[in-house]
């Protein structure tokens, strides 16, 4: 078994809770997955944190998208610092984006954020910035429907790339 993975198994509810929260900030999605302790390895790990995130409402996936920062900024408003540090490497092409680039991601998260009413999430590990760019302005053509799934899509890639990244450090 992983070593981590039998530490988070064996650790008291809250730490557990808040290890979660780490990597998907939903509390009762972070509360579910912490109930099916002991979890015996890692593929089970990934199956229950989708298993739990589709059986998710609305008000659960509108708390993990507001933790993250809009796609070219530093920090959302309530991010545990864990969370916060991961979307930084995540989001690290941005930091070396054009201004221009910069400018346009800004207003394409404001004008994502007018129409759906929530923060434009996006997978960003590997994405360089222009394409992200591009990925803004295609689904900015989704009726909210379909952007609703797509963004919970979008939230449990980044979910099982958190736990992988928390399984190795």
């Amino acid at each position: 078994m992983n070593e981590t993975l039998n530490a988070w198994n064996c650790a008291d509810e809250a730490t557990a809770i808040d290890t979660m929260l780490s990597c998907c900030e939903a509390q009762n999605w972070a509360s579910a997955m912490v109930a099916l302790r002991p979890i015996e390895n890692v593929f089970e790990l990934s199956e229950a944190a989708d298993r739990v995130w589709a059986m998710m409402s609305e008000d659960d996936w509108m708390e993990a998208f507001a933790c993250h920062p809009r796609i070219g900024e530093r920090k959302a408003a309530s991010a545990a610092a864990k969370s916060v540090a991961w979307s930084r490497q995540e989001q690290s092409s941005v930091a070396t984006a054009e201004l221009t680039l910069l400018a346009e991601l800004a207003d394409g998260n404001a004008e994502y954020e007018q129409k759906f009413g929530f923060t434009y999430i996006v997978c960003a590990t590997g994405k360089s910035a222009d394409e992200m760019l591009a990925i803004l302005k295609r689904r900015l053509a989704n009726d909210r429907a379909t952007e609703w799934r797509e963004a919970a899509e979008q939230q449990r890639q980044i979910t099982q790339i958190r736990l992988g990244k928390w399984l190795v450090e």
